[in-house]
């Protein structure tokens, strides 16, 4: 597959907190890193519109466990694990898209509540390449969120990790499901 006019990629959550020695590792999420930054580069050559999501947390989240939430406290605001991870190579162009800043509720999909879907109609965006973490909880509702949307969505694998392996063989089912393309290579 080649990004071209009309293509958008979505970054999701490549962030120092999932990674490892983060509040919140993904099993071999700095294997991506490689893998993402050959689509940035693809991307940026030619001209597609590249977007990363992050994790936003205010202290106290609720998706927090201190806060009765499943999650431990991670990507807090302006939290040395909130940060992109150090070896990504994102453009001076790209657009940051902020999700789970609301305190009392999670915000798993980099399109809910965020105004994504309109940025990427008013770009003349049709498809979609989602990479990033987890496979199995904001990589997952980023892609079903995005075919909800109308977008042709495609998830590479090789630039997703999960946090199970049963939870990325759940999430392929559930994506697949939704007509979303999952590439493999």
């Amino acid at each position: 597959m080649k990004l071209q006019a009309g293509d958008a990629l979505i970054i999701v959550d490549l962030q120092r907190d999932f990674c490892e020695g983060g509040a919140l590792e993904i099993p071999d999420a700095d294997a991506t890193v490689p893998v993402i930054n050959g689509l940035i580069a693809e991307a940026d050559a030619a001209g597609v519109p590249i977007f990363a999501s992050r994790d936003w947390h205010p202290p106290g989240h609720a998706s927090f466990r201190e806060s009765g939430g499943p999650w431990p406290a991670h990507c807090v605001q302006s939290g040395a694990g909130a940060e992109f991870h150090p070896d990504l190579r994102l453009p001076e162009r790209v657009i940051i898209v902020s999700k789970g800043e609301a305190p009392e509720r999670d915000q798993l999909s980099a399109f809910d509540a965020t105004g994504l879907a309109d940025r990427l109609r008013g770009l003349g965006v049709r498809r979609v390449v989602i990479v990033g973490l987890a496979l199995d909880v904001c990589v997952l509702e980023t892609a079903l969120d995005a075919a909800l949307e109308g977008f042709e969505t495609h998830v590479w694998l090789a630039g997703a990790r999960a946090l199970t392996a049963e939870g990325a063989r759940d999430a392929v089912k559930k994506m697949r499901k939704a007509k979303v393309v999952i590439e493999k290579d």
